[in-house]
Protein backbone atom coordinates (compact mmCIF):
# COMPACT_ATOMS: atom_id res chain seq x y z
CA UNK A 1 0.00 0.00 0.00
CA UNK A 2 1.44 3.37 -1.07
CA UNK A 3 1.31 6.51 1.05
CA UNK A 4 -1.54 8.74 -0.15
CA UNK A 5 -1.52 12.53 -0.04
CA UNK A 6 -3.87 13.77 2.70
CA UNK A 7 -4.84 16.77 4.80
CA UNK A 8 -4.99 16.79 8.63
CA UNK A 9 -8.60 15.61 8.65
CA UNK A 10 -7.32 12.05 8.15
CA UNK A 11 -6.04 12.05 11.76
CA UNK A 12 -8.54 10.62 14.24
CA UNK A 13 -6.83 11.38 17.53
CA UNK A 14 -7.38 14.78 19.16
CA UNK A 15 -3.96 14.50 20.83
CA UNK A 16 -2.28 13.88 17.51
CA UNK A 17 -4.20 16.78 15.95
CA UNK A 18 -2.81 19.05 18.68
CA UNK A 19 0.73 17.83 17.95
CA UNK A 20 0.29 18.32 14.21
CA UNK A 21 -1.07 21.84 14.75
CA UNK A 22 2.01 22.66 16.83
CA UNK A 23 4.22 21.33 14.02
CA UNK A 24 2.37 23.51 11.50
CA UNK A 25 2.79 26.57 13.74
CA UNK A 26 6.53 25.89 13.91
CA UNK A 27 6.82 26.08 10.11
CA UNK A 28 8.47 29.38 9.21
CA UNK A 29 8.45 28.80 5.46
CA UNK A 30 6.38 26.32 3.43
CA UNK A 31 9.38 24.42 2.04
CA UNK A 32 11.64 24.57 5.09
CA UNK A 33 11.42 22.08 7.94
CA UNK A 34 10.57 23.43 11.41
CA UNK A 35 13.23 23.43 14.09
CA UNK A 36 12.64 21.15 17.05
CA UNK A 37 13.29 24.14 19.34
CA UNK A 38 10.28 25.90 17.79
CA UNK A 39 7.92 23.01 18.52
CA UNK A 40 5.60 23.83 21.43
CA UNK A 41 2.45 21.75 21.94
CA UNK A 42 -0.07 22.18 24.74
CA UNK A 43 0.16 19.24 27.13
CA UNK A 44 3.27 17.85 25.45
CA UNK A 45 5.00 17.28 28.80
CA UNK A 46 2.14 15.05 29.94
CA UNK A 47 2.29 13.13 26.66
CA UNK A 48 6.01 12.31 26.85
CA UNK A 49 5.28 8.94 28.43
CA UNK A 50 3.37 8.06 25.27
CA UNK A 51 5.79 9.41 22.67
CA UNK A 52 9.19 8.72 21.19
CA UNK A 53 11.98 10.96 19.95
CA UNK A 54 14.65 10.09 17.39
CA UNK A 55 17.80 11.57 15.92
CA UNK A 56 18.24 10.72 12.24
CA UNK A 57 21.72 9.30 11.70
CA UNK A 58 22.91 9.09 8.11
CA UNK A 59 20.88 9.82 5.00
CA UNK A 60 18.93 8.16 2.22
CA UNK A 61 18.46 4.41 2.41
CA UNK A 62 21.24 4.22 4.98
CA UNK A 63 19.54 6.50 7.50
CA UNK A 64 18.88 5.01 10.95
CA UNK A 65 16.77 6.27 13.83
CA UNK A 66 18.52 6.72 17.18
CA UNK A 67 16.06 6.66 20.10
CA UNK A 68 16.46 9.74 22.30
CA UNK A 69 13.24 9.33 24.31
CA UNK A 70 11.02 6.28 24.82
CA UNK A 71 7.64 6.49 26.47
CA UNK A 72 7.02 4.08 29.33
CA UNK A 73 3.72 2.89 27.89
CA UNK A 74 5.42 1.99 24.62
CA UNK A 75 7.87 -0.13 26.58
CA UNK A 76 4.89 -2.08 27.94
CA UNK A 77 3.34 -2.47 24.49
CA UNK A 78 6.52 -4.00 23.12
CA UNK A 79 7.13 -6.24 26.11
CA UNK A 80 10.43 -4.49 26.85
CA UNK A 81 9.88 -3.81 30.53
CA UNK A 82 12.78 -6.15 31.32
CA UNK A 83 15.19 -3.74 29.59
CA UNK A 84 17.11 -1.47 31.98
CA UNK A 85 15.58 2.04 31.67
CA UNK A 86 19.07 3.46 31.18
CA UNK A 87 19.47 1.27 28.08
CA UNK A 88 16.15 2.13 26.41
CA UNK A 89 17.56 5.24 24.75
CA UNK A 90 20.71 5.83 22.70
CA UNK A 91 20.00 2.70 20.68
CA UNK A 92 18.75 2.40 17.13
CA UNK A 93 15.11 1.60 16.46
CA UNK A 94 15.93 -1.41 14.27
CA UNK A 95 18.07 -2.89 17.06
CA UNK A 96 15.46 -2.11 19.73
CA UNK A 97 12.48 -3.80 18.06
CA UNK A 98 14.19 -6.41 15.89
CA UNK A 99 14.18 -7.00 12.12
CA UNK A 100 10.68 -8.48 11.78
CA UNK A 101 8.86 -5.67 13.57
CA UNK A 102 11.13 -3.06 12.00
CA UNK A 103 10.18 -4.29 8.53
CA UNK A 104 6.53 -3.48 9.32
CA UNK A 105 7.15 0.06 10.64
CA UNK A 106 10.07 1.08 8.42
CA UNK A 107 7.90 2.41 5.54
CA UNK A 108 6.36 5.04 7.84
CA UNK A 109 9.75 6.39 8.87
CA UNK A 110 11.14 6.29 5.32
CA UNK A 111 8.09 8.11 3.98
CA UNK A 112 8.52 10.86 6.57
CA UNK A 113 12.17 11.25 5.55
CA UNK A 114 11.50 11.20 1.81
CA UNK A 115 8.57 13.62 1.79
CA UNK A 116 9.84 15.82 4.66
CA UNK A 117 6.25 15.97 5.86
CA UNK A 118 4.32 14.19 8.64
CA UNK A 119 3.41 10.58 7.96
CA UNK A 120 0.37 8.87 9.45
CA UNK A 121 -0.67 5.23 9.53
CA UNK A 122 -3.54 3.26 10.99
CA UNK A 123 -3.24 -0.49 11.50
CA UNK A 124 -5.38 -3.14 13.15
CA UNK A 125 -4.22 -5.96 15.43
CA UNK A 126 -5.79 -8.32 17.97
CA UNK A 127 -4.85 -8.14 21.65
CA UNK A 128 -4.23 -11.22 23.81
CA UNK A 129 -7.99 -11.72 24.23
CA UNK A 130 -8.74 -11.38 20.54
CA UNK A 131 -10.17 -7.85 20.77
CA UNK A 132 -9.76 -5.74 17.67
CA UNK A 133 -7.42 -2.80 18.32
CA UNK A 134 -6.62 0.04 15.94
CA UNK A 135 -3.41 1.96 16.42
CA UNK A 136 -2.33 5.21 14.85
CA UNK A 137 1.25 6.35 14.28
CA UNK A 138 2.03 10.02 13.60
CA UNK A 139 5.61 10.98 12.76
CA UNK A 140 6.69 14.63 12.69
CA UNK A 141 9.96 15.67 10.96
CA UNK A 142 12.27 18.45 12.15
CA UNK A 143 15.54 19.85 10.87
CA UNK A 144 17.36 22.66 9.14
CA UNK A 145 16.51 23.62 5.58
CA UNK A 146 15.35 20.47 3.84
CA UNK A 147 17.38 17.99 5.90
CA UNK A 148 15.44 15.88 8.41
CA UNK A 149 17.50 15.71 11.61
CA UNK A 150 14.93 14.60 14.22
CA UNK A 151 11.59 12.83 14.35
CA UNK A 152 8.92 12.93 17.03
CA UNK A 153 6.46 10.05 17.09
CA UNK A 154 3.02 9.82 18.69
CA UNK A 155 1.39 6.39 18.94
CA UNK A 156 -2.24 5.88 19.86
CA UNK A 157 -4.32 2.71 20.26
CA UNK A 158 -8.10 2.47 20.51
CA UNK A 159 -10.67 -0.30 20.51
CA UNK A 160 -14.40 0.01 19.91
CA UNK A 161 -14.71 -3.08 22.12
CA UNK A 162 -13.63 -1.08 25.17
CA UNK A 163 -10.69 -1.96 27.40
CA UNK A 164 -7.96 -4.09 25.90
CA UNK A 165 -4.64 -5.60 26.93
CA UNK A 166 -1.72 -3.33 26.13
CA UNK A 167 1.00 -5.60 27.48
CA UNK A 168 3.07 -7.07 24.64
CA UNK A 169 0.49 -5.93 22.08
CA UNK A 170 3.34 -5.26 19.66
CA UNK A 171 5.82 -7.72 21.15
CA UNK A 172 7.93 -10.41 19.53
CA UNK A 173 4.96 -12.77 19.42
CA UNK A 174 1.80 -10.64 19.21
CA UNK A 175 -1.63 -12.20 18.91
CA UNK A 176 -1.75 -11.31 15.22
CA UNK A 177 0.32 -9.47 12.62
CA UNK A 178 -0.80 -5.83 12.27
CA UNK A 179 -2.70 -5.02 9.08
CA UNK A 180 -2.21 -1.53 7.67
CA UNK A 181 -5.48 0.14 6.63
CA UNK A 182 -4.31 3.76 6.13
CA UNK A 183 -0.98 5.15 4.95
CA UNK A 184 -0.87 8.89 4.42
CA UNK A 185 1.54 11.78 3.98
CA UNK A 186 0.02 14.96 5.40
CA UNK A 187 0.96 17.52 2.78
CA UNK A 188 -2.30 19.31 2.08
CA UNK A 189 -3.80 22.42 3.66
CA UNK A 190 -4.90 22.40 7.29
CA UNK A 191 -8.54 21.87 8.26
CA UNK A 192 -10.07 22.20 11.78
CA UNK A 193 -9.88 19.22 14.11
CA UNK A 194 -12.91 17.14 14.95
CA UNK A 195 -13.57 15.33 18.27
CA UNK A 196 -12.37 11.75 18.67
CA UNK A 197 -14.99 9.06 19.18
CA UNK A 198 -13.24 6.84 21.73
CA UNK A 199 -10.93 6.99 24.71
CA UNK A 200 -7.46 5.79 23.90
CA UNK A 201 -3.91 5.09 25.02
CA UNK A 202 -0.62 5.59 23.25
CA UNK A 203 1.84 3.10 21.79
CA UNK A 204 4.34 2.67 19.01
Amino acid sequence: MDFASADPSVIKSITQRVLLNAWLRALRQPNVLPLLSDFHAAGAAEERADMMGFDVVGSGDGARFLITQEGARLTTAYGNEHVDPARRTNRFLDDAIGPDRYAHVNPSYRSCLAHKRPSYTVSTVDDADGKDVSYERLLLPFGRGDTVEQLIGSYKAISIEGRFKLNNLMGVMPKAVPVVVIRAVIDRSFVPARPAAHDSVELI
